[in-house]
């Protein structure tokens, strides 16, 4: 399939996301039952991810709001000692999928302008690139910052494609959610590329082509 342009979802398509948010939560809470903390690692695991869910994954109050539900009060010791674990925890885990690089590399040597588009701020997008190693390959990078739209919407779609000076129809989109990434990719034009081994439940609804690995993109361009 002729395209000159890949749009790039990031989370869970670039980088396995969930595994880094759940692997960090259960550090820092296993921290701050040891400094203390009175509570049940799985209750109070779920009660960290309903606060996710609640406020977005990318929400900075969340452990104060934790411990302020678990005890009435914000404990900053306890608060802290658990912002520290999850991320020291975070910085081992904020890596790639082991085809990612490569894969990239390959299709940057075949002339494909290659972007970022997601809904994460501004300096967590480039902080995740830089942890890849992956900073320097991408012609743009479109975050919330930049847009002011989450996906979805159509904005930041449109700004990535403006950026690399490309059409729709020369265009593909890559992700692992079928409502912000197929959707919006279909509706304008572009060919939807579903990231299946990012996906946490059975994607509903349609999408042009899939992959099961990263790498499976070299067999479709």
């Amino acid at each position: 399939m002729p395209a000159k342009a890949i749009l790039f979802d990031l989370d869970n398509t670039l980088i396995d996301f969930m595994r880094m948010k759940r692997q960090s939560c259960e550090a820092a809470v296993d921290a701050v039952i040891k400094a203390g903390l009175k509570a049940d690692r799985r209750k109070t695991l779920k009660l960290l991810f309903e606060l996710y869910d609640r406020h977005g994954y990318e929400y900075k109050g969340v452990f104060q709001d934790l411990v302020r539900e678990m005890t009435g009060k914000v404990d900053y010791g306890i608060v802290g000692t658990g912002i520290v674990a999850y991320r020291k925890a975070r910085e081992t885990l904020l890596v790639s999928y082991s085809d990612v690089k490569p894969t990239i590399d390959r299709l940057r040597r075949r002339g494909i302008k290659l972007a970022i588009v997601t809904d994460a701020p501004r300096i967590e997008a480039w902080i995740r690139l830089a942890a890849m190693g992956v900073q320097d390959r991408f012609d743009a990078v479109v975050t919330f910052d930049d847009s002011r739209m989450k996906k979805p919407g159509l904005r930041p779609f449109r700004l990535a494609l403006r950026k690399l000076r490309v059409g729709p129809r020369d265009a593909l989109v890559v992700g692992d959610s079928m409502s912000k990434d197929m959707i919006p990719a279909r509706e304008l034009g572009m060919t939807s590329v579903l990231a299946e081994y990012g996906r946490i439940k059975p994607a509903k609804g349609r999408t042009d082509l899939k992959i099961k690995r990263f790498k499976d993109l070299l067999k479709l361009i």
